[in-house]
């Protein structure tokens, strides 16, 4: 669950001495899982190679398989117009960009997934992959190659923090975040052992922020924590004048975020952030309006795992106003 500790799960079991490939989604968690390895060690040990997943999806397992000629340009991050296309066409833009939605997908149409197995097992003794909940599309069966090397291989995600999917193409695996109990068995069938236990409890956040989390969405979750923190819906011109302008409280928006002048992030993008105190939440209009009736379990699931991303930030108060309120509080 959100703060229990996963990027410390994974910092506690590298060496220094055994080759460790550790792979995560976005920017912002490379990063802090760089600060967390720099602190456990005291720098950062050449034994471990720490990457974002499409960086090692082009950098390790296409191009050094591939001759000069013959290896693609780079990724291009746009989706093929063409979906009939066929032989390379369906992978290469006409320039040879290789299309990054595909990119998994073209190792298995290159015949490289056994090249890819020996050299995972070369270079590394285990493999970590962190945000799990986000790989999806071809990316999603990319992990089941992984699985076949011989290799310690550890998976970890919140289901809950799916907020994005590395790809999209078409209908693969469309339906793999619909239900937990389904997802699980994926892993399963990978030959993982699934582990629901171990990372339950918060360290993060409060249990006020855990308690309404769990009443309020329905995703439970519970905190290692005994303190009191409170939870305030800012509902007045002058007081939400006065969050607005207070520079250590982050304000978290739906989306669009940059459109307001003040310290703020976007709900799916803050994801990993976990230096900040207390949080503001600003509601857009559909979840404002749920909020107020008591029904914030009826968004639809991508809104629902953001707005959950978002409170889970806290580790102090937490409070909630409206955009509405904001932008009224502005035109004054």
């Amino acid at each position: 669950m959100a703060g229990a500790g996963k990027t410390t799960q994974i910092v506690s079991q590298l060496s220094d001495t055994d080759a460790c490939l550790i792979l995560t989604y976005t920017r912002t968690n490379l990063e802090n899982i760089r600060r967390a390895v720099i602190r456990r060690f005291g720098y950062f040990p050449t034994t471990i190679t720490l990457d974002t997943y499409f960086s090692f999806l082009f950098s390790f397992c296409i191009r050094p398989l591939l001759s000069l000629a013959d290896r693609p340009a780079g990724l291009f991050f746009e989706t093929n117009p063409n979906f009939y296309a066929s032989g390379d066409a369906r992978y290469l833009t006409r320039s040879g960009y290789l299309y990054a939605n595909r990119a998994a997908k073209f190792i298995e149409h290159r015949n490289l997934q056994d090249a890819v197995i020996r050299r995972m097992q070369k270079y590394f003794n285990a493999v970590f992959v962190d945000e799990v909940q986000d790989f999806a599309g071809n990316d999603f069966n990319f992990l089941k190659v992984i699985c076949r090397a011989n290799l310690k291989t550890i998976f970890v995600g919140d289901f809950y923090q799916h907020t994005f999917d590395t790809s999209r193409d078409g209908g693969v695996n469309k339906t793999l975040h619909d239900d937990l109990e389904s997802y699980q068995k994926h892993f399963k069938k990978m030959g993982l052992e699934v582990d629901n236990t171990t990372l339950t409890k918060s360290w993060r956040c409060s249990p006020d922020t855990c308690n309404f989390i769990s009443e309020k969405l329905d995703i439970m979750i519970e905190s290692n924590r005994v303190d009191k923190t409170d939870i305030f819906l800012i509902d007045g011109i002058e007081e939400a004048q006065m969050f607005f302008e207070e520079s250590d409280i982050v304000k978290l928006f739906y989306r669009q975020h940059y459109l307001y002048p003040c310290f703020s992030r976007n709900w799916g993008d803050c994801k990993g952030e976990d230096s900040f105190g207390d949080v503001c939440v600003v509601l857009n209009a559909d979840t404002d309006k749920k909020f107020r009736q008591g029904k914030l379990r009826d968004l639809n699931p991508q809104t629902r795992n953001k707005l959950y991303v978002a409170c889970s930030r806290a580790r102090g108060n937490l409070y909630f106003v409206s955009e509405a309120l904001i932008r009224t509080m502005l035109q004054r």
